[in-house]
């Protein structure tokens, strides 16, 4: 059996995979731990056998699929109490199908921000390196000549040299620590430290802040629409949500909508004055709940939240490219005519 990678969780293809198989053995009839074993020798070759292993060991102790999974750090703490509730409500096989389509769109999502920021962090090192070089071998050549002609002695050439150098040793300084950070936080990302660094990034960046809102709002939405559609009491609904936000704000919120609804506030209105959601699904879940069909609306504000959220990524990505580029490409040509307006007077003096 092949030994797991040393990694805190499984990757997202991975993920996927796991809950596509699991869903397709439960619509074909089979028992979840026969299912289990069948999964474990299929993946035998697998990095992670091992962790099937376990899982398919502590299924047969337990009986639950969520105790399997529980309290192994492979997994992460969505699926798992995504599979408890899937579980509870009878239906196990539509979560983990709803699960696979997630992790799969997880991936995607990851595959292209890392492309993307893959870039612009290769460009900034590029232009950094460009930087350093007109630092070190262009503008020593440049104050000689302007030596040799007599502009550095003046006060106007003198301080146009300096600012140009201390311009450049600071973007120079600026943009390693920069670079360096971007990497570290690239790193992280790939570590146990995902959450702490995600939670980092939210309370600092609002563009990020804003789009880890939106996911947590699609998340509610999804588990709320399946277990309506299920026939558990919304109050009950609502207090499984909490355990699947990783998002300490978006908790909050949605123990703002609890305290609310025990006040006596209707649930659409709740929902609408709260942090997570706009106004207007307030109004759609208030008609949902009207016309019995709660649960497709909550559905349809999910798929909503979730292609904004693959929006809002692509869109924040794109902006960071040019960005970059033109802040470079200004730092250079400020370094640049620091020594070159000099030289130009001078030139045009002679002429």
């Amino acid at each position: 059996m092949a030994r797991v990678q040393k990694k805190e969780r499984m990757s997202s293809q991975e993920l996927s995979s796991f809950c596509m198989q699991v869903a397709l053995m439960l619509e074909s009839g089979m028992t979840l731990y026969d299912g289990m074993e069948a999964l474990v020798e299929a993946n035998h070759t697998s990095a992670y056998a091992q962790v099937y292993a376990d899982a398919g060991k502590r299924l047969l102790e337990t009986g639950t699929l969520y105790e399997a999974l529980k309290g192994d750090s492979h997994w992460p703490a969505y699926l798992v109490e995504m599979t408890g509730i899937g579980e509870r409500a009878g239906k196990l096989d539509e979560v983990m199908t709803g699960l696979s389509a997630y992790y799969e769109r997880e991936g995607r999502i990851r595959r292209a921000i890392s492309s993307a920021v893959a870039y612009p962090l290769l460009l900034g090192a590029m232009l950094l390196l460009v930087v350093l070089v007109v630092l070190i071998q262009v503008l020593p050549v440049f104050r000689r000549v302007l030596n040799s002609m007599g502009i550095a002695a003046t006060a106007s050439g003198a301080a146009m040299m300096t600012v140009g150098d201390v311009i450049g040793w600071v973007v120079l300084a600026l943009g390693l620590v920069i670079l360096a950070a971007a990497l570290v936080v690239v790193v992280l990302l790939q570590t146990g430290k995902r959450d702490q660094v995600q939670q980092f990034l939210q309370t600092r960046f609002p563009a990020v802040r804003k789009l880890s809102m939106k996911l947590s709002a699609s998340r509610v939405a999804s588990v709320l629409s399946m277990m309506l559609s299920s026939g558990f009491p919304l109050e009950e609904a609502l207090d499984m949500v909490p355990a699947l936000l990783p998002d300490k704000t978006a908790a909050r919120e949605m123990e703002k909508i609890r305290k609310q609804m025990s006040e006596g506030t209707p649930f659409g209105d709740a929902l609408g004055k709260s942090a997570m959601f706009d106004e207007i699904y307030g109004a759609m879940v208030r008609t949902g709940i009207a016309t019995g069909h709660e649960d497709q609306v909550m559905q349809k504000i999910a798929t909503v939240y979730e292609e904004q959220v693959e929006e809002g990524i692509s869109n924040l990505v794109s902006i960071i490219e040019p960005t970059m580029v033109a802040v470079l490409s200004v730092v250079l040509g400020a370094i640049l005519l620091s020594v070159m307006l000099p030289m130009a007077g001078i030139v045009s003096s002679i002429l």
